[in-house]
Formats: C-alpha cells, structure tokens, sequence
C-alpha cells in the first residue's frame, strides 16, 4: 500500500461517490491511496474543519491543528487502518506546523470511532448531542446546512424556513436533531500527549459496524463510474 498527494479531481471524485455525505469539504488537501496492485482505492483529507477556533482549546495556534475531514474509499484497501497510519505518518511533511489532529465519529450514522479505536487515537467525549446542527430533512433526505445556507444565497435569500420551503418548492421540511458526534484526538508532537492522555476516557464500545470501517458502496469500483485511477494523481489540480 502506498500514498501520495491527492488531486483536486481525485478529491472530487472520491468524496462524491465514496462517501455517504456526498459533499466536498472546503480548504482540504490529502492523500490518495494505492494498494499493493496499484489500484486506487480514494482519499484520506484533512484540513481546518468547521471550527476556526478549534486550536485555542488546546492553547494551541491556528495551523497548529488540523482536522481529519473524510475517508472517501471504495474498499480496495488490504487495510483502512493501515491506511489512515500511513497518512498521519506522512502529514507532517506537508504540514512541519501541525501538532495535534482532531476527528469525529458520526452517531447519526451509527459510527462509533472504530477505525480511530484501532489506530490508537485519545476519545475525549461527545459533542452536539440531541442539538440542532443547522441541517434540514427535505423531502425525507438530511441537507447539511451550508449547502442550504449556499443555496438560499443564490436566490438573495437568507436561511430561513419560509425561503427554504421557496428554494426547494416544498413544504416537506423539518430541521434535523443530532445525536451527536464522538470526538478523539491523535497528537503529532509528542510534547502534546500528556495533554491529550489527560482529556481521555474509556472507548465506548460496540459491535464493529461494517458501514464503519469501511463507509463506502465497495461493490463500486472506480473503473465502473468511469474514473481513471491510472492517471497521476500527485497534482494539486
């Protein structure tokens, strides 16, 4: 299995076919993954996440944290697990500034943090539960808010539910309640593990989810939607 620098269309492709929220993070670089035939198997993605403020609750500098933002693979992989290690083994290349990586599991898609479980990551705890976190069930399918929020502003709307019904022609709407997300913490600098070691409790358990560890439709491969995973993907665009 070998990594390198994602592409912009290798970015695009993976996040909307190979993962379940069918979007595209902003301000994100990362990895394409290979294994051992040379095949491509999606992207691994970090980035600064939705939280501007997220490195002053570690006393930390903007740059200083990053967040792991996608897994978006087809499940060509021998090993996600092994994957992601790659991954953090190589980030520091890109990134000499990053200490300290913050991810979260889905409860909304009754994700649990195995793959971070099994790759030795810090739970710290759970976030949002039972809170309104700006996204809508249309027309029976969860929309996340910036989509919305975007979509509104496209009309010279502003996100309200009234011009929601408007932009999507419907009455169908109902904002959605979270069940949260589960929080873990992987340090790059060692100076950061005490920290990290501190905030920690006991992982929560429960039977591995394969949708989990692999979130991804693995009977779709990239040659079938078309994508050609034998050209370079080392490029930025």
């Amino acid at each position: 299995m070998r990594l390198e620098k994602a592409s912009l269309k290798a970015i695009k492709y993976a996040c909307m076919n190979f993962h379940y929220a069918k979007s595209i993070p902003v301000n994100t670089f990362g990895f394409s993954v290979f294994n051992d035939k040379n095949e491509w198997c999606g992207v691994i993605l970090y980035g600064i996440g939705a939280n501007n403020n997220i490195a002053k609750t570690y006393n930390l500098n903007q740059g200083n944290v990053l967040e792991l933002v996608r897994m978006a693979l087809n499940g060509k992989q021998q090993s996600t697990s092994k994957a992601l290690s790659l991954s953090l083994k190589i980030l520091k290349k890109y990134n000499p500034l990053c200490k300290l990586i913050v991810s979260y599991a889905d409860k909304d898609q009754n994700h649990n943090g195995i793959i971070y479980q099994a790759t030795n990551w810090f739970y710290v705890g759970s976030s949002l539960v039972n809170k309104k976190d700006g996204s809508f069930i249309i027309n029976d399918k969860r929309i996340h808010g910036k989509t919305i929020s975007d979509k509104c502003k496209r009309y010279g709307l502003s996100k309200t539910i009234n011009n929601i019904k408007i932009v999507y022609n419907t009455e169908n709407i109902t904002e959605f309640v979270t069940k949260g997300k589960i929080k873990y913490l992987y340090p790059l600098d060692k100076s950061l593990f005490a920290l990290c070691k501190s905030l920690s409790k006991p992982y929560p358990k429960k039977s591995i989810n394969a949708t989990e560890v692999l979130p991804v439709a693995q009977q779709t491969t990239s040659q079938q939607e078309g994508f050609d995973s034998t050209l370079s993907l080392n490029k930025t665009s």
